[in-house]
């Protein structure tokens, strides 16, 4: 009975587009990341110079050349109606004399005007500076600082997104009026957490362990660590996913309260890691947020290390059990309000009859 709840569930779940964006959003953003990786972005940070055809030696271009990619126009004006082009960088450049002026809109990024200023300067003590030995150094990636945290909120998003699934299949089971027949069929309230619990694990399980082959590339012992984190915090998503589900009626109020859970979890521990906090108030305060855990697991392991490893995954299986009893504790609350309901409903039944 308990395999076919699942597959029930399991089928539920696939019918809901929101659930199935979900849970392919996050893999499409690690294949991205994936693939930004791989591109050099290094040409950005290149200068730009235009020239017009015939107005500087051969000598004075191949000089240029040196410093940044160099654009030749037909005409005077051409150079000057991309020199105005807001959208670029571009700077031109003349012979005066036996030297060079430069030409700039006024509107470039502060580093290219310098450029501009000193270019002049630079070109009159070219046999000077040719006697200087330059060592060529080579030039790291723009988004090498960036994109380990990138794709720890990516995984982060995947680990979390559990509780998509299991608040959205249980909104839709009181919409449906499925949530009344489960309360008559043969099934015990451990048998209906397990079944809630099965599917926002396995969902977001799944995504995340995608996300993280897509993204990673760990040795055997850091990959089985960044299993563990995946599996504690896919187990905490899902329970918050059934406590969502639980206290919302509604489709409406249990989208804003997915929103609002989904912001905390990304921003607290992106704070908590730009900021620096290491002890104190904030950062237990911060803990208390289950993906901030997650989040320092996930960079420790991507930055070869594994010394908070173990105290985050502790705080994790901390924060499974006390979701875990929050959740007992809510239903409880939800079942006591309905019978004291039943109750009065009957005591007041009564008092009708005997005034009548």
């Amino acid at each position: 009975m308990t395999v076919r709840g699942w597959i029930y569930q399991l089928k539920s779940v696939g019918r809901d587009k929101f659930c199935v964006l979900s849970f392919l959003l996050p893999v499409a953003v690690a294949v991205i990341l994936h693939a930004a990786g791989s591109i050099d972005l290094s040409s950005l940070g290149e200068y730009h110079f235009g020239v017009v055809d015939g107005d500087m030696m051969p000598e004075t271009k191949e000089w240029l050349y040196r410093y940044g990619a160099v654009t030749t126009y037909r005409t005077r004006e051409e150079l000057i109606s991309a020199v105005r082009e807001p959208s670029t960088n571009l700077i031109g450049v003349e012979r005066d004399k036996d030297g060079i002026r430069t030409m700039i809109a006024g509107d470039e990024l502060a580093i290219w005007q310098q450029a501009a200023g000193t270019l002049p300067a630079l070109y009159e003590q070219r046999e000077m500076a040719a006697q200087v030995r330059v060592q060529v150094l080579e030039r790291s990636d723009i988004l090498a600082g960036y994109q380990n945290i990138f794709i720890a909120m990516t995984l982060v998003t995947a680990m979390f997104m559990g509780c998509t699934f299991n608040a959205m299949n249980m909104i839709s089971e009181k919409e449906d009026g499925v949530v009344f027949i489960n309360e008559i069929l043969p099934m015990s309230p451990g048998e209906y957490m397990l079944q809630k619990i099965v599917v926002g694990f396995w969902c977001g399980m799944l995504s995340a362990l995608l996300t993280a082959a897509i993204c990673f590339r760990l040795p055997p012992a850091r990959t089985a660590l960044m299993a563990a984190l995946i599996v504690l915090s896919a187990f905490v998503s899902s329970l918050v996913g059934m406590l969502i589900g639980s206290i919302s009626e509604g489709l409406m109020a249990g989208v804003v309260w997915i929103k609002i859970v989904m912001i905390v979890f990304m921003a607290v521990p992106l704070v908590y890691y730009l900021t620096g906090v290491e002890q104190g108030v904030l950062s237990f305060l911060c803990y208390l947020v289950p993906s901030s855990a997650a989040f320092e697991g996930i960079m420790d392991l991507a930055g070869g290390g594994i010394e908070t490893v173990g105290r985050d995954m502790a705080i994790l299986a901390a924060h499974g059990a006390g979701w875990f009893l929050l959740y007992l504790f809510t239903k409880k609350a939800a079942i006591y309000r309905k019978r004291r309901g039943i109750y009065t409903a009957i005591l007041t039944y009564i008092v009708m009859i005997c005034l009548v």
